[in-house]
């Protein structure tokens, strides 16, 4: 039996995932969307600094990891038969490929990286009696960590944006296969 065959076989062993890929997909761009572009935008505006900070801190982690399952749900679901049927529809695994390694450094390189970043300023912001923004001038320190910080937060949102834009692209084609009978 070949590998075409076993795939053509899968119907009758695995019940439908259709249901599952879209709660998964859906869960996961609702995510994506809502923490990104909603509450982080109202935290940051309505809370003051170190309170958006410690939120930021212990939210975007959590973020992360959820992202990632979330993005590993709706791949291992995809229909009709998860990864097997996923592998040949290049342009599906692309987005989910993209989507993947984007999450990933965020999860495991830049979100770590700027949240500790972001615990260093605070630390050094004790050492040296002032702000990491003071007016009248920082440390070489606090230069050495805005500077830091700036670059790995940068990257994080355009990896986040990168994964997002993936997971549309995604959510694009997955519409695109619907059949839908209007009467």
């Amino acid at each position: 039996m070949g590998f075409t065959d076993f795939i053509h076989t899968l119907p009758s062993l695995v019940p439908s995932l259709a249901p599952l890929h879209v709660l998964a997909y859906s869960t996961l761009v609702g995510t994506e969307l809502y923490q990104t572009f909603v509450m982080t935008k109202v935290c940051y505006q309505e809370l003051p600094r170190s309170a958006f900070t410690t939120l930021q801190k212990r939210v975007f982690p959590i973020y992360f990891q959820g992202q990632s399952l979330l993005l590993l749900l709706t791949a291992v679901t995809f229909p009709p038969h998860g990864p097997l049927s996923l592998v040949m529809k290049k342009g599906d695994w692309i987005s989910f490929a993209i989507a993947g390694v984007t999450a990933a450094l965020n999860l495991f390189i830049y979100g770590p990286r700027t949240r500790q970043i972001m615990i260093d300023r605070i630390h050094q912001e004790t050492r040296d009696g002032g702000k990491f923004n003071d007016p009248t001038g920082v440390s070489e320190q606090m230069r050495l960590l805005n500077r830091a910080f700036s670059r790995n937060h940068a990257m994080s949102i355009h990896l986040n944006l990168i994964t997002i834009g993936a997971t549309l692209w995604y959510g694009w084609r997955l519409a695109s296969r619907l059949n839908i009978d209007v009467e």
